[in-house]
């Protein structure tokens, strides 16, 4: 497993606790999230991402529906994969359709991820129905100098 996006109303609250709980230490990643309307934060260290609607945003971001039925929570599991193409196809071929692809360049993993990967690639299923939350298979392939 990669990570797990948890949904939050407050994201500074939200890394404030997890710091202190776990010593994870964030990044904020919000480019990521600007087209869903979300305030995004990761922390590597401790497999964790969290999404808070943007200011503005409260009733319509990525994250509304799931915090107005479910409240805080964990929404997302990030699967780690050697291929990602390959591991949706064989997710397509169990019936799972593709809702969202990130393929990022090594020029936006330098600029926005510290340069931290070679290889930053994601699938997100549409699994919720089936699996209760969202799957996401992804190959984030770690910088090799």
């Amino acid at each position: 497993m990669n990570r797990v996006m948890i949904a939050v109303h407050d994201i500074e609250k939200a890394k404030q606790h997890y710091a202190d709980l776990l010593g994870a230490t964030f990044m904020d990643a919000d480019w990521t999230g600007e087209p869903f309307g979300i305030k995004v934060s990761i922390a590597w260290d401790a497999g964790i991402e969290l999404c808070a609607p943007m200011p503005g945003r409260e009733k319509d971001s990525a994250v509304s529906q799931f915090l107005a039925h479910r409240g805080e929570g964990v929404m997302n599991v990030f699967f780690g994969v050697d291929n990602g193409d390959a591991a949706n196809e064989r997710a397509a071929a169990q019936g799972y359709g593709c809702v969202n692809i990130v393929d990022y360049t090594q020029e936006e993993i330098d600029e926005h991820l510290s340069g931290l990967f070679d290889k930053y690639q994601e699938f997100t299923l549409d699994s919720f129905t089936r699996c209760g939350f969202a799957i996401t298979l992804a190959q984030i392939d770690e910088k090799t100098q």
